[in-house]
């Protein structure tokens, strides 16, 4: 791309008479009346830095940003939970508000409308006089059948984009998406020595812009019933928006220069600082993976570069990882055999899985990860793992409804990574192993001095910590002899672990 000083140099037009965005890729000059008309479908890319496709827009044309709230996003999965639970409804429509309002420093409007986008487009082609739809890819299979339908719907050009990963997928050192390792290393190793990351796309200066005309503001109460921000024992505020994505990246690196103990802190539980919050913003492409990377190399270049910068890069590459493969693998992520098509009989069973969903399995570990995803819309890294790996393993439940359920609950929820992660944990994704978690073991080195189950079981609080992971063990002499004068109003174990453990090891 040609810079706006460069482009002076050459042509010598003076910056009074002539708006940047009336030059195309090529630096040639376009009178406005000349310019084509491009609508921008902003999905999962709620944002205006590191955009592609909006920056690529502003430099050829005239720009129409459209948002669309799809109705099928807000309705029910297989198993009958909401696609789209009140936290993150919450936060998408904070995004979308956020989107709209750098949009206006750029003298752009945001037309939001609700509807199908394979029936909308059409019509706002058509309204408009648009002569060209620009997109970004998405990799999932639902979206990526939307996509066709839209095109086959148009008959104007649409033009599709990469730019959800940090590796652009016409750089990955693969011939085509299907040679693809199904080991994650054999992936990270091959990209980390053959290819290279591209720089980010700088916010347009301003847009050369299509003024909606006027219409009615969306009616987003009929559409999400129930919308609610975490609770105020949530690690963080999420608010949702570029603006408070990238507020939130600037606070971590920077201001309270956290990044230099990531590795160290990122299996933490209780706090909004042991681990980066990212994930939220980077669902729905409030914040770019690239925009975090060259932070992250900004901050080695000025501050440190250790273990704990290279592995917030590591993570991100982990992100890439499922989202190709979900590329690749299309609606088998989201079959109980998972991308191995393992022929296993799962279990489903309603009533331990309310226990579990509603945190009052008997087991304190697993119930506060559950009851903090309840509260606030987010749960840790190893609370994931661990609450996933009982579902799956020891209760041995179809892990759809596991991940189905994260779905409607995660503020930071997208398809690829959650589905990847869930099929990981039940042993038919990307790890041939019989893979699975001691909970108490990991309770005993995540939460030692019980401190994260306390936070969110207030029945338990005023346990000893010896027993506050297994608080069954407690006969009535030791609850007199440690001051409580009630019995703890607390379920037993669904299941006895030991035993569970051994039917895991039978199954290999």
């Amino acid at each position: 791309h040609l810079s706006k000083a460069h482009c002076l140099r050459i042509m010598n037009y003076s910056i009074k008479s002539i708006k940047w965005n009336h030059f195309d890729r090529s630096g040639i000059y376009r009178a406005k009346n000349t310019m084509k008309k491009i609508l921008v479908w902003f999905r999962n890319d709620l944002r205006i830095s590191d955009n592609e496709v909006l920056y690529t827009a502003s430099m050829e044309g005239e720009v129409l940003p459209v948002y669309i709230f799809d109705p099928r996003d807000f309705g029910k999965t297989t198993f009958g939970f909401d696609k789209t639970g009140p936290y993150r409804a919450k936060f998408l429509i904070d995004s979308v508000q956020d989107l709209s309002n750098n949009l206006k420093d750029l003298e752009a409007e945001l037309l939001t409308v609700v509807g199908k986008p394979e029936l909308l487009l059409p019509e706002l082609v058509k309204t408009y006089h648009i002569d060209e739809l620009y997109v970004n890819r998405e990799v999932t299979i639902n979206e990526i059948q939307i996509e066709g339908k839209v095109e086959e719907a148009l008959t104007i050009p649409v033009r599709k984009f990469w730019g959800s990963t940090l590796f652009h997928i016409d750089d990955l050192p693969f011939d085509d998406i299907n040679d693809i390792p199904d080991v994650f290393t054999n992936f990270r190793k091959k990209c980390e020595k053959y290819s290279e990351i591209r720089r980010s796309y700088p916010k347009p200066d301003t847009l050369n812009s299509i003024k909606p005309h006027q219409v009615k503001e969306p009616d987003l109460n009929a559409l999400v019933p129930e919308m609610k921000a975490p609770s105020e024992k949530s690690v963080i505020s999420f608010k949702g928006g570029e603006s408070n994505g990238l507020k939130r990246l600037k606070e971590y690196i920077w201001e309270k220069d956290l990044l230099k103990s990531y590795k160290k802190t990122r299996n933490g539980l209780l706090g909004g600082d042991y681990s980066t919050k990212f994930s939220a913003w980077l669902a729905n492409g409030s914040v770019s993976p690239r925009t975090i990377y060259e932070e992250v190399k900004r901050y080695e270049d000025e501050r440190v570069n250790n273990q704990s910068t290279y592995w917030l890069i590591f993570e991100l590459i982990w992100r890439d990882y499922f989202r190709f493969s979900a590329f690749k693998y299309g609606s088998d992520i989201f079959k109980a055999g998972g991308i191995q098509k393992k022929d296993r009989s799962w279990d489903v069973n309603e009533e331990l899985f309310h226990a579990w969903a509603s945190g009052k399995t008997g087991i304190p570990f697993i119930d506060a990860n559950m009851r903090e995803l309840n509260e606030t819309g987010f749960m840790s890294n190893r609370g994931r793992q661990n609450v996933a790996s009982f579902l799956a393993q020891n209760l041995n439940i179809d892990w759809r409804m596991g991940a189905e359920y994260f779905e409607q609950m995660l503020i930071d929820y997208d398809p690829a990574s959650n589905y990847g992660n869930w099929a990981y944990n039940a042993t038919v994704g990307h790890d041939p192993r019989n893979r699975y978690f001691n909970i108490l073991n990991q309770a005993e080195r995540y939460d030692k001095d019980g401190s994260y189950t306390k936070y969110w079981l207030d029945e338990l609080k005023h346990l000893p910590n010896e027993f506050i992971h297994e608080p069954n063990r407690i006969e009535s002499e030791q609850i007199e002899n440690s001051g409580i004068e009630h019995k703890i109003d607390y379920p037993s174990p669904i299941i006895n672990l030991e035993v569970s453990y051994e039917q895991i090891k039978s199954r290999e």
